[in-house]
């Protein structure tokens, strides 16, 4: 049974405020955890730093959205590199850890954080958004169309990660259907990067935008593939307006020619997968 956009975000906001606060408040520090949840520690550190490495080194005046910040980690390395950063969260639990842990940033960087959704429109516009295991809960049609309603509003690069379709995460992703349903994790998809790369090349609103790089982590029970889409610089004279992208190129029309706007992927998405999944 398919599960729309809302409701899988519902889902999310549920999981990570009453199921697993105390286990993502550990998580998120440096408090002891299991041997299993150690493994996600240092894979979800290992993310982290790739997703920074792609970032300039100074981003000093840049605007920047964390997408699904969680409590703050990534936005806070961000923002002591001189960002002004926008970070976004479902759920007020994390917003509010990543509050209350929030450091004094020296600098001219800073940290807003924010409940809400990372596709709201009136977050204005960004030089670069990070999207650190965020869309890894929806199918490829869902995480094209969150990149091309995020691109609306994105002038340099867009860093996210999905959960790579591999045997391993298969068998972890069938195991996780074994879990009483009150224990388990938000169903995590695994995607092919062909196929997600086939996708991104056919979305005209992602017309200026190239896939950059990727970097796959696998650390015990976390395995994720990093991927940069980075926009194009504007034809230059002569080679007109369209050019490659056709009428879709910057138009605000999604690849079905439909407008893109929050709706898009609010009102009829296609449907995430369901099941269980391995703790996120």
């Amino acid at each position: 049974m398919s599960t729309p956009y809302l409701t899988r975000r519902s889902q999310l906001e549920t999981y990570f405020d009453r199921t697993a606060v105390e286990a993502w408040s550990r998580l998120t520090s440096d408090a002891p955890v299991s041997k299993i949840r150690a493994t996600v520690r240092a894979g979800r550190d290992t993310m982290r730093a790739n997703l920074l490495g792609w970032l300039p080194a100074d981003l000093t005046g840049r605007r920047l959205l964390d997408a699904g910040c969680g409590t703050g980690a990534l936005a806070v390395e961000a923002a002591r590199r001189g960002a002004e950063v926008t970070a976004i969260d479902v759920s007020p639990t994390l917003i509010g850890l990543g509050r209350e842990r929030l450091p004094a940033i020296p600098g001219p960087g800073s940290v807003t954080f924010r409940v809400g959704d990372m596709l709201d429109p009136w977050l204005g516009r960004f030089d670069h958004v990070v999207a650190m295991d965020s869309l890894i809960h929806y199918q490829a049609p869902d995480i094209v169309r969150a990149l091309a309603e995020l691109s609306l509003r994105t002038d340099g690069s867009l860093l996210f990660t999905v959960a790579p379709r591999t045997a391993l995460l298969t068998l972890m992703h069938a195991a996780g259907t074994l879990f009483p349903k009150a224990d388990r994790a938000p169903a995590i998809v695994p995607i092919t990067e062909s196929g997600l790369r086939r996708r991104i090349a056919g979305e005209r609103a992602l017309a200026r935008f190239t896939v950059a790089r990727t970097q796959r982590v696998n650390s015990g029970f976390y395995l994720s593939n990093a991927i940069e889409i980075r926009k194009n610089p504007p034809p230059s004279a002569g080679e007109g307006a369209c050019g490659a992208g056709g009428r879709g190129a910057g138009s605000g029309l999604s690849g079905n020619g439909a407008p893109l706007s929050r709706p898009l992927l609010t009102q009829e998405p296609s449907s995430p997968a369901e099941g269980g999944g391995q703790f996120q």
